[in-house]
């Protein structure tokens, strides 16, 4: 596999994903934070170039800390045929035995593909399905900021409580990632007079919108709308997809990013995490 560091190539690339798109969003994503300072040290890598069978975003391996860490070790796959995705994962590319991984990706046969391989090399897998939507437009909120919220981003500060209501989280490993995504990538939360977050936004390293959340008393009042839309807002500005991936069966949440312009995208957003037995 070829490593893409030229800025032409970077951009070439992201053009050529976009017109796959929605396929290609979280790949899409990555490369345009690498090419945007790369806050988040992945790379980009391809079987060949400029005629690619697929494309590999990763970690980089030297920021490989913990091998039982699949939350920071995220990659993210496109490929225009089947032999080039079994290829790479025949070789050590994105799978190997001693260490977890987060693939993501939205090509149809891909969790099968991964699991196989996966199992094989002894590794444990789970596949979790979620529904990506797109904003085309920055996300438009219903109502105006409450009496007594400000919005800020969030702060490093704040992540025990965001580990804390994480479904995924709830865990030292799971602090780690999201203390990371804090200090290096955008965010955007509200604050209540005392300054405790009562609604917020993250970003990770493939442009998507993730880790939202509205803590109980404050929901029905429309601040996911805000925080998305200044997270949105930024977005736009720099070129990137404005989308999220959502669990199908979150209705409340559905409910309340299509009410701001989300767009359901046909398909399946694969998160396939392997983890060593």
């Amino acid at each position: 596999m070829q490593i893409l560091r030229c800025p032409a190539q970077l951009h070439l690339l992201e053009e050529t994903l976009r017109n796959s798109l929605p396929t290609t969003l979280p790949v899409l994503g990555t490369v345009m934070t690498v090419a945007r300072g790369n806050p988040a040290a992945h790379e980009v890598l391809v079987d060949s170039w400029p005629n690619f069978g697929i494309v590999l975003t990763r970690l980089r391996p030297e920021e490989h800390k913990d091998p039982r860490d699949h939350y920071t070790n995220q990659l993210a796959t496109f490929y225009r045929d089947k032999g080039a995705l079994q290829a790479l994962l025949g070789g050590t590319e994105a799978v190997v035995q001693a260490r977890a991984f987060q693939i993501l990706g939205m090509q149809e046969g891909l969790d099968e593909a991964v699991q196989e391989v996966a199992g094989a090399k002894g590794l444990q897998v789970e596949t979790i399905r979620y529904l990506a939507l797109m904003s085309p437009e920055p996300p438009r909120p219903r109502g105006q900021l409450p009496p007594g919220l400000r919005l800020a981003p969030v702060s490093p500060s704040h992540v025990p409580l965001l580990n804390a209501t994480w479904a995924l989280g709830g865990n030292a490993r799971s602090r780690e990632f999201l203390l990371g995504l804090v200090r290096t990538l955008p965010s955007a939360c509200l604050l209540d007079p005392r300054g405790r977050p009562v609604s917020w936004s993250l970003l990770d390293a493939q442009g998507c919108l993730r880790h939202g959340y509205t803590v109980p008393a404050w929901r029905g009042r429309g601040l996911t709308g805000i925080t998305l839309g200044a997270m949105g807002r930024g977005l736009h500005a720099r070129g990137f997809p404005i989308y999220c991936a959502v669990l199908p069966h979150n209705a409340a949440s559905l409910s309340a990013l299509t009410a701001i312009g989300f767009v359901t995208q046909p398909g399946t957003f694969y998160m396939i995490v392997g983890t060593p037995k």
